[in-house]
């Protein structure tokens, strides 16, 4: 019968059953690779005289029986000592569970007077049907190409805009022979950031580093005071010979309120008359990046003078918001015209915000009054005495 002439019901019964089959021919199809083998991830490896060196190995198998292997080391230079661990010790022997591996250490002891040159080493496992090897070929060389790490211990910190972020990093130098290295990071714009010793205060550029040896250092970074709260990095380079290393810092800045005092419409002058007290409008402002809590207010005023606020203190001033409070000033009752200084102060958890004041001081008109009757009273009995003497 035709395909084509197959019942509508017949033909979807079909495409189902083999949709369930086809998830099964793949899993039966999947194992492709069988046997065991011996791996590394760095089958050439390089190495300088009178020195250690360890290569990791894995014995694997692959769906095969589990079976005892013993493991041996060909092809070692005389005067070398190559030594096989398995979970840090020495061993013979291994046994790697079906589909599943067992990892291994080669360590090879290089004595100083080692030939310079290329050496094959070869690490067999072998059973009762089974043989497996893998050639290491290990290079000999007098110096090691430079090789550096950098490391920080704390690489995240939290601090306000003002405060001073230090960091300290661990340099060390893999090589085999000592480098100077040289220290740079790399900041937003107007961070400013320096480096010194880890217990000293003089500043660094490089610093020498003994082979095999690291050396802490310490990163000062200080935002400028006019950054927003957020998140910062800082990416740190140290560089010797042709080699590199970096890591990435970062500064969490949180917000904080900055205050300052001005009066109506910015002005900083205001009027007052001796022996009376006079209101003046002043505006607290928050520009900072955090919200000022609990305000309280001050004023530092000239000897005798009284000073008070309506209100004393404010509960909250917002970022980028103004409250206006009032400051009653009492200037003493014998002030002498003219101006005087006054500063006023606003301040919340350490931040303040200062303003001087120019008070321009009159004298009361009831004193004016006083004066004229007490020169009139002096010019009458002036005349008085002048027409007394006149008779005379």
């Amino acid at each position: 019968m035709e395909l084509h002439a197959m019942p509508k019901r017949l033909l979807a019964l079909i495409s189902f059953l083999l949709a369930l089959t086809a998830p099964a021919f793949a899993v039966d199809t999947s194992h492709d690779i069988k046997g065991l083998y011996l791996i590394t991830d760095y089958p050439a490896v390089t190495a300088q005289p009178g020195t250690t060196s360890t290569v990791s190995l894995k014995l694997r198998n692959y769906a095969l029986a589990p079976e005892r292997l013993s493991l041996s080391i060909s092809g070692v230079p005389r005067g070398w000592t190559a030594t096989l661990l398995g979970g840090g010790q020495p061993i013979a022997a291994a046994m790697p569970a079906t589909d599943d591996s067992v990892s291994l250490d080669l360590r090879l002891d290089v004595p100083k007077d080692a030939e310079i040159g290329t050496h094959t080493l070869t690490v067999s496992a072998d059973g009762a049907n089974t043989h497996v090897a893998l050639p290491l070929a290990v290079t000999l060389a007098k110096e090691l190409p430079a090789k550096l790490s950098v490391q920080p211990q704390l690489p995240d910190l939290r601090g306000s805009s003002r405060s001073s972020f230090e960091y300290t990093l661990t340099v060390k130098n893999d090589s085999g022979k000592k480098l100077l290295v040289s220290l740079a990071a790399e900041a937003p714009r107007n961070f400013d950031t320096s480096f010194t010793e880890a217990y000293g205060s003089q500043e660094l550029t490089a610093i020498p580093i003994e082979a095999g040896k690291s050396k802490d250092v310490k990163l000062k970074v200080r935002p400028p005071n006019t950054v927003d709260a957020g998140h910062y990095p800082v990416k740190v380079q140290v560089a010797a010979e042709g080699a590199q290393a970096a890591t990435v810092v970062k500064l969490d800045i949180t917000g904080e309120p900055k205050l300052t005092l001005s009066g109506r419409e910015g002005l900083l002058s205001a009027r007052a008359t001796a022996g009376r007290e006079s209101t003046i409008p002043v505006i607290v402002s928050n520009t900072g990046t955090a919200p000022a809590e609990n305000v309280t207010l001050s004023g530092n005023a000239p000897s005798g003078w009284k000073i008070s606020f309506e209100p004393k203190t404010i509960d909250r001033v917002a970022p980028n918001q103004h409250k206006e409070v009032q400051a009653q000033i009492h200037p003493v009752d014998k002030a002498i015209a003219g101006d005087y200084v006054t500063t006023l102060t606003a301040s919340t958890h350490g931040e303040n915000g200062t303003a001087n004041f120019r008070v321009t001081v009159t004298t009361s008109t009831m004193w004016g009054v006083a004066g004229v009757g007490i020169i009139g009273a002096a010019l009458l009995i002036m005349v008085g005495a002048v027409a007394r003497s006149g008779r005379r």
